[in-house]
């Protein structure tokens, strides 16, 4: 597995793969063809359907129009194939004549691959002798350790550095959530919720405010998500307000320190490290169990640590946390991260805590393995079809149009 920095990536939304991922390629392909007169730029698949909705043209346009002009040609019948995500960028002369052409790939949490195998100009260090939760939960037991450390064993010291700018980026969003009003960007005409759902919350006795701040937390980042915000990966930008609202809904009512905090984070980049290494994080691909039940997981594992959990009390929460959004499609409506994903975003949280409490209760042994709901998941992702994996065409986005009216 990679460092959980390519986990854990700072950016602004609403797409790890439809925004943040395209972005990066058309920095890197300016980088080789400032001498261009214009520019061409193909999206297939899951990138094309959705695009507009995700903002990839106005990604891209941003990166390269300074430059030169840009034409974008939407392909959403192909795909290409190696990912659903494919893109297809091109440098042309002052009679159109093509320079340079780069086929590249966003596949997930703002990560790309030209799908080359090892050849890939994407491939990075391997850092991570075990892949497996198994493994490493083994591991635990044997040396007696926890998850955290074998992130320290595995990991360069500029970790802590890092997960401690994640931690504040995840604060910010949530407090910058929390205070701004309005609506959020798009057709659909969506207000924001999390202002209202905080000072709701704030009002009621203990158990229902827990519940009521967490909803808040969440939808506070994926609100911002929506709108372009800045916010971390965790491991998308789809998924992004799960992991935060359970951490900052924990450090808010419990007096644990910021050292507990980055090692929980620690816990949870590993569960999502995990996955994107045995199956995937990316909607296009595998669906939305693939984002929020991931998200889930590793929030329910980082919350399970922090109350004291065991090594297999952590795995069976994070287990629980991804079995129970297995089979989730990836369905959002007029392509925007907003219906159903922000709500989605807000339950999962809420799964996470109650995931750590489930576990809790129990002795950490179960009969399903974290690796074996992983295994399942990315074989459930692969057989859905794609109008049900970010493509806007099937679920809750059929029927719905780029005016977020149904259509007759």
């Amino acid at each position: 597995m990679k460092t959980l920095k390519e986990l854990f990536k700072i950016g602004k939304g609403p797409s790890s793969s439809h925004t943040m991922g395209p972005q990066k390629a058309a920095k890197i392909f300016l980088e080789n063809n400032r001498g261009a007169s214009s520019f061409e730029v193909t999206l297939y698949g899951s990138l094309a359907a959705t695009g507009k909705g995700h903002m990839t043209d106005i990604a891209i346009i941003e990166v390269l129009e300074p430059v030169a002009p840009i034409r974008i040609i939407w392909k959403p019948d192909v795909f290409l194939p190696f990912h659903p995500n494919g893109m297809k960028f091109k440098s042309l002369t002052n009679d159109e004549k093509p320079i340079n052409e780069w086929t590249v790939y966003s596949i997930g949490g703002g990560a790309l691959s030209e799908g080359k195998g090892d050849d890939d100009m994407f491939n990075s260090p391997e850092v991570y002798e075990m892949n497996s939760m198994t493994e490493i939960m083994k591991w635990c037991e044997r040396t007696g350790r926890n998850y955290w450390e074998y992130v320290q064993l595995c990991e360069d010291s500029s970790l802590w550095d890092y997960l401690e700018v994640v931690w504040i980026k995840m604060k910010e969003a949530v407090e910058r959530g929390l205070k701004r009003e309005g609506r959020l960007p798009g057709p659909l005409n969506l207000p924001r919720k999390a202002p209202t759902y905080y000072v709701k919350a704030s009002g009621y006795k203990q158990s229902l405010q827990t519940r009521g701040l967490v909803y808040a937390y969440a939808l506070a980042v994926s609100e911002e998500n929506a709108s372009g915000g800045t916010i971390v990966t965790a491991p998308t930008c789809g998924a992004c307000g799960v992991l935060p609202a359970v951490l900052y809904h924990i450090s808010k009512s419990h007096e644990f320190t910021d050292k507990q905090i980055l090692h929980a984070l620690a816990t949870a980049g590993l569960v999502g490290n995990i996955v994107k290494k045995n199956a995937s994080i990316s909607g296009a691909d595998v669906g939305c169990q693939g984002e929020v039940g991931v998200a889930c997981a590793m929030a329910s594992a980082a919350s399970c640590q922090l109350f004291g959990g065991s090594p297999s009390q952590i795995e069976y929460a994070a287990e629980m946390g991804l079995e129970h959004h297995l089979g989730m499609t990836c369905d959002p409506i007029c392509g925007l991260v907003q219906i159903p994903c922000i709500e989605r975003n807000a339950f999962a949280a809420t799964r996470a805590l109650d995931s750590n409490l489930y576990a809790a209760f129990s002795d950490g042994s179960h009969r399903v393995s974290f690796d074996r709901v992983v295994e399942v998941m990315k074989r459930t992702g692969h057989d859905i079809p794609s109008l049900y994996k970010e493509t806007s065409e099937g679920g809750l986005a059929k029927g719905f149009n780029m005016t977020g009216n149904v259509n007759d």
